[in-house]
């Protein structure tokens, strides 16, 4: 059985912890039967944890109760950068193992039910974790919407990233979330109501930016190219920029000539939406 499952973007500004959309960069695991373990990576991540301590090997191991599989994963995710590619790793094992219910899985594993959620159904997604249960709904998005990411070199640690998060926040920055929530809905479903302000976000990009101190001078260039809005990608170290097809290019540029002129080792990816998720064959 084998499994293609997109990347995802989570938080998209004030939606922490809640929103994410599904972005067309995949993860693939193939499982096999076998007469005993074997396992073969390329792509990012390939020949980390070549062994059964390998996440999709773990998940597989769970799911058929054993060991005598032949295991193929193949990577198109950056790893560690907030482009969801635990989660996406997580779901595909699952679904390529037959799993009955892959987004538990996911979100187990990963610890991040947007991303599970997004890389499984595709296109933009609310998630709302009630009593350990995800509850999902898709969401319309424009098809015009297009993201580029930004993506350093550098990985950057969800774990470190959320310890970064204060204990309390200010009833203003709440409100303040809330308010552009409400409006970044409406405008990713419809390019001509989007609002420039509605991907700020006060919950948790302000305390995230010391340990990336190039985001906020990265975002304003993106934004001066032409991006309607931009915002970390999950907890980073990849920004995006939300754009249409036309900005694209020159948003893209932007960022390579940023990346240069700071010193940045990185790349660069104009993405469009995912609105399948995942596939299996």
């Amino acid at each position: 059985m084998r499994a293609k499952v997109p990347a995802s973007s989570a938080n998209l500004g004030p939606g922490f912890d809640v929103l994410a959309v599904a972005l067309n960069a995949y993860v693939e695991v193939e499982v096999s039967p076998a007469d005993s373990f074997s396992i073969e990576t390329s792509g990012y991540g390939a020949g980390q944890f070549d062994d059964e301590n390998h996440l999709a090997a773990q998940i597989v191991r769970e799911t058929v109760g054993h060991s005598n599989f032949s295991l193929v994963v193949h990577s198109d995710i950056p790893l560690s950068r907030g482009l969801g590619s635990s989660a996406a790793l997580a779901i595909a094992a699952a679904l390529a193992a037959e799993a009955l219910d892959p987004l538990f899985i996911g979100t187990t594993v990963d610890g991040h039910a947007e991303n599970a959620a997004a890389s499984l159904v595709g296109g933009l997604v609310a998630v709302q974790v009630v009593e350990e249960e995800p509850i999902v709904r898709s969401l319309p998005i424009d098809r015009s919407w297009r993201f580029v990411a930004a993506i350093p070199e550098m990985e950057m640690s969800t774990d470190l990233a959320r310890a970064a998060l204060p204990g309390t926040i200010p009833f203003g920055d709440a409100v303040s979330n809330l308010a552009a929530l409400a409006l970044l809905i409406p405008g990713l479903a419809d390019r001509s109501l989007f609002v420039a302000s509605s991907l700020d976000d006060h919950l948790h990009q302000p305390y995230r930016e010391k340990f990336l101190p190039f985001s906020r001078g990265l975002r304003s260039m993106m934004r001066e190219a032409g991006a309607a809005g931009t915002c970390w990608s999950g907890s980073g170290s990849t920004m995006l920029a939300l754009v249409g097809e036309e900005e694209s290019i020159q948003v893209a540029q932007a960022v390579q000539t940023f990346f240069h002129d700071e010193g940045l080792a990185g790349e660069v990816r104009a993405l469009e939406v995912d609105h399948i998720g995942a596939v299996v064959s």
